[in-house]
C-alpha cells in the first residue's frame, strides 16, 4: 500500500514538472492566501504579546485615577469632553485622605519627553524622558531594578537629587563603565545615580528604556511649567479588596473634584486587566480580518487548482487510457490526481507559511514587538491547504477516473 502511494507521489511530481508554470503560479496564489492568514496571525500575535505583557506588569491588583478614561471618544480630533487635568493640590489632597487597608498609592509626573542629559563632556539627543515619582511608582508600574536601588521615602521627602536611569543609557554615556554612583546632569541640575532599570523595550516608538527618573518634589522645582497632569497609580496587596479599594478611591477623588452626587466623574479610571480586555477585542477584530481575508484568497486559488488540475486530465487522457489498458483501477487514477492536488497545495502552504513567518518577524523587528512562532496559524494553514486540496482536486479525479479507456486510447 505504502509502496503504491510513493509511486502515486512520484508519478505527481514528474506531471508538476511538465506543467511547470502554471503550478508555480497556482502554488503563488494558494501561498498569498497563507501568507495572509500566518503573517496577519503572527503580527497580530506580537503586538498582543508585547502590549499584553506592559499592562500585565502592572499587576492585575493596580489601578490608575487618570485625567481620561482610556476609551474616550473624539470627534473632529477634539474630545467629547474636556476634563481638567490632576494637578498636583489633586494628588496631595488624594495621599492625604486615601487610606484604604493594604493600599499603596504612586504618583507620577512627566515633566519632558525632550530632555539633553550630559555625563562629563558626553551627552544624549535631546529626546530622554523625565518623570518625577515617588517610592512607590516601581513596584506599582512593574518596573524592575536591574542594578542599584530605588528611589525611597528619605529621598523624596529630603528633596535628594538622586535618579534612576533606564538601560539605553549603557548605550550612549555608559558604554565601557559601571553608571552607578556616576553623576549626570540635567538642565544644569547635578544627580547621583543610584539605580539602573531592567530594559522594557519600546511600544509604538516609545522607547521604555531611554528615560530618567527623580524624586517627584526635585522633579517639580526644575519643571514649573503650568498645568502640569499628574498621575495616580493604586496598587491593592489582596486581590480581593480591588473593587472596593477602586469605589472608594472613586469617592475620594469625587469629594476632591467637588462632584454633586449627580454629576459624571471629571477624570479617568483604568485597571490593568480592564486595557488587556480591550488589546484583546482588538486583535480579535484583526484576526477575524486575517481569516477573511485569507478566505477569499484561498477560494481563488481553490478555483486556479481545480483549473489546472482539469487541464492536466484533458492533456493526459491518452495516459490515462494506457494505465486503465493495463489494468488500473478507477480508484488508482483517481488517487493519482487527489495526490498531485495534495502536493501542489501543499508546496503553496509551505511558501505561505514561509513568508507569513518572515513578514512576523520583520513586523515584530521594526516594532519592537515579542515575536512568538504562530503554532495555530501554521497547523490551520495545512489543514486548510489539505481541504483546499480535496475539495479542488475531487471534480478532476473523478472526471480522470470516469474515462473510457478506449476512447482515451483513441485521444490524441
Amino acid at each position: 500500500m505504502f509502496s503504491l502511494f510513493w509511486v502515486n507521489v512520484h508519478i505527481a511530481l514528474n506531471s508538476i514538472k511538465t506543467q511547470l508554470l502554471r503550478t508555480i503560479l497556482t502554488v503563488v496564489i494558494i501561498g498569498i492566501g497563507i501568507w495572509a492568514l500566518v503573517g496577519i496571525l503572527s503580527a497580530v500575535k506580537a503586538l498582543e504579546n508585547s502590549i499584553s505583557s506592559n499592562f500585565a506588569s502592572m499587576g492585575a491588583n493596580t489601578f490608575n485615577i487618570q485625567r481620561y478614561d482610556f476609551g474616550v471618544q473624539r470627534h473632529g480630533g477634539e474630545r467629547e469632553k474636556v476634563n481638567p487635568i490632576i494637578s498636583y493640590q489633586n494628588i496631595r489632597e488624594f495621599v492625604d485622605i486615601y487610606e484604604y487597608p493594604y493600599t499603596q498609592t504612586s504618583i507620577s509626573f512627566r515633566g519632558t519627553r525632550a530632555a539633553e542629559v550630559k555625563y562629563g563632556s558626553e551627552k544624549t539627543d535631546p529626546e530622554v524622558q523625565i518623570y518625577g515619582i515617588n517610592e512607590h511608582y516601581l513596584e506599582n508600574s512593574g518596573i524592575e531594578i536591574e542594578r542599584g536601588r530605588n528611589i525611597n521615602i528619605f529621598d523624596v521627602q529630603n528633596n535628594n537629587k538622586v535618579c534612576l536611569i533606564g538601560s539605553d543609557f549603557l548605550k550612549s554615556l555608559f558604554v565601557s563603565e559601571d553608571p552607578i554612583n556616576k553623576t549626570i546632569s540635567i538642565r544644569g541640575v547635578k544627580f547621583k545615580i543610584v539605580g539602573l532599570l531592567q530594559s522594557k523595550g519600546s511600544t509604538f516608538g516609545n522607547n521604555q528604556d531611554l528615560k530618567v527618573l527623580i524624586p517627584i518634589q526635585v522633579a517639580r522645582s526644575i519643571y514649573t511649567q503650568a498645568r502640569i497632569n499628574y498621575n495616580i497609580s493604586i496598587m491593592v496587596s489582596d486581590k480581593a479588596l480591588l473593587d472596593n479599594a477602586q469605589d472608594e478611591a472613586i469617592i475620594t477623588f469625587r469629594n476632591i473634584r467637588g462632584l454633586s452626587p449627580v454629576e459624571e466623574n471629571d477624570f479617568g479610571m483604568e485597571r490593568s486587566d480592564d486595557l488587556i480586555n480591550r488589546v484583546a477585542d482588538i486583535t480579535g477584530v484583526l484576526e477575524t480580518a486575517a481569516w477573511i481575508i485569507s478566505f477569499i484568497t484561498i477560494l481563488g486559488s481553490s478555483i486556479a487548482l481545480m483549473n489546472i488540475m482539469l487541464v492536466s486530465v484533458s492533456e493526459r487522457t491518452r495516459e490515462i487510457g494506457v494505465r486503465k489498458a493495463m489494468g488500473a483501477k478507477n480508484s488508482t487514477i483517481a488517487t493519482q490526481f487527489f495526490i498531485e492536488t495534495i502536493v501542489i497545495g501543499q508546496f503553496g502552504s509551505i511558501l505561505g507559511i514561509v513568508l507569513g513567518i518572515s513578514t512576523g518577524l520583520v513586523i515584530a523587528g521594526i516594532f519592537d514587538f515579542e515575536f512568538t512562532l504562530p503554532w495555530a496559524a501554521m497547523i490551520w494553514a495545512t489543514i486548510i491547504t489539505f481541504l483546499v486540496a480535496i475539495f479542488a482536486g475531487s471534480y478532476p479525479a473523478s472526471k480522470a477516473a470516469k474515462l473510457d479507456p478506449i476512447e482515451s486510447l483513441r485521444y490524441e
